[in-house]
């Protein structure tokens, strides 16, 4: 039996390989799985949860939610990773995480997932820019701009074009951002115009640039925020109840700044 192709420059997983591997990733899930099932019968939020979360939900998102969330459940221990969508799915498979916030819609093998809210985007212009005049733009009116985005494996910059139903010859697309903060600073730097989501400019991801934001006349210019974890962990019912915490308390990602 062959899983590995050796050479003396690389080495190569053989189809047979990359199988087991997929069969492991579900195997370890399953383990983690049987874990949770023992610790269930314990009373609602008052175990370990590792949680997963994408970068441009994080630093936005959880400083509003865990000091309250620590308030209702004391006895929760919240265990936190962020990494990029991609590797939040594959760590859920295998059971390294238990539940992860990210944007959809993404792809979600064996994966339950509930939706929490819309968050909006909303058009960051550097000062004097022609499009600050009015008070919202249309979608069409960034054709032709140079339009700052996230580096490949962000699924924002996909978000973002498909919220504004663009196509990547209607503008001259950069990717060049590694960050939201890195895309405000190549905006206040005069590189071009990014798309920003609501939460990151009510977190205050502008800083003290003096930038300018426009909502657009759509409101459909938005992505969704959303939770998932394994179809077969036993603790679905928690991972709701948090889901119902986290709409009621983040603060509206739809509203629109001042």
């Amino acid at each position: 039996m062959v899983i590995f192709e050796r050479s003396k420059k690389n080495v190569l997983i053989t189809p047979l390989g990359e199988r087991l591997l997929q069969q492991a990733r579900v195997i370890l899930g399953d383990v983690e799985d049987f874990v949770s099932l023992a610790k269930s019968h314990e009373e609602a939020l008052a175990s370990e949860i590792r949680l997963g979360v994408i970068p441009t939900i994080g630093p936005f998102l959880l400083p509003q939610l865990l000091p309250e969330l620590r308030r209702q459940y004391p006895k929760l221990k919240l265990f936190l990773k962020e990494e990029l969508s991609a590797q939040l799915v594959q760590q859920l498979q295998q059971g390294q995480l238990d539940l992860i916030l990210l944007a959809l819609p993404y792809p979600l093998p064996e994966l339950d997932s509930c939706s929490l809210f819309s968050d909006e985007f909303l058009l960051c212009l550097p000062p004097g820019h022609p499009l600050e005049k009015p008070a919202q733009v249309k979608q069409r009116q960034l054709r032709g701009e140079n339009l700052l985005l996230l580096e490949e494996g962000h699924c924002l910059r996909d978000h973002a074009l498909e919220a504004c139903k663009l196509e990547s010859a209607d503008t001259n697309l950069v990717y060049q951002g590694t960050s939201l903060h890195t895309l405000v600073q190549m905006v206040a730097n005069g590189l071009g115009v990014t798309l920003l989501p609501a939460m990151a400019v009510q977190g205050d991801v502008l800083g003290d640039t003096e930038l300018s934001i426009r909502p657009f006349s759509n409101e459909n210019v938005s992505r969704e925020i959303g939770m998932a974890w394994r179809r077969s962990d036993p603790r679905r019912e928690e991972y709701l109840l948090l889901a119902e915490f986290i709409k009621a308390h983040a603060r509206s990602a739809s509203s629109r700044p001042e």
